[in-house]
């Protein structure tokens, strides 16, 4: 790599490190926003792009795949993620960690047969 390469590298590092500075308050108010529950927040952090609806759908303890697909449809058109091309379709992936802006990741319990919070044992 030429002394010339290494400036323009480290200059579009520097760009690129305030840029995500400055973009850091708006990100964090429409994440905010974008998950106003702790289901919503829990499915947006494990929203990886590995795991599927209906897999999500039921550790949120939702009762249905739809839920999850419509918060990822919801969360796509704010620009919060990206879909990725999965066999059989695509799937939700995150483009943030909701720890780097201070949002608290919910743990969800399992709920049971009744609607009800499973009891840890």
């Amino acid at each position: 790599m030429s002394s010339q390469e290494n400036e323009q590298t480290q200059l579009l590092r520097e760009i690129l490190k305030w840029i995500k500075f400055a973009g850091m308050k708006e990100v964090k108010s429409i994440l905010t926003d974008a998950l106003d529950t702790d289901e919503k927040k829990f499915v947006y952090q494990k929203s990886d792009g590995t795991i599927g609806t209906v897999k999500l759908a039921k550790l949120a303890g939702f009762g249905s795949n739809k839920t999850v697909d419509d918060m990822w449809d919801a969360w796509f058109k704010l620009g919060l993620g990206e879909n990725i091309p999965v066999r059989g379709g695509s799937r939700f992936k995150r483009s943030f960690d909701l720890g780097d802006f201070g949002i608290a990741i919910p743990e969800i319990k399992p709920k049971n047969k009744t609607g009800k919070s499973e009891k840890k044992r």
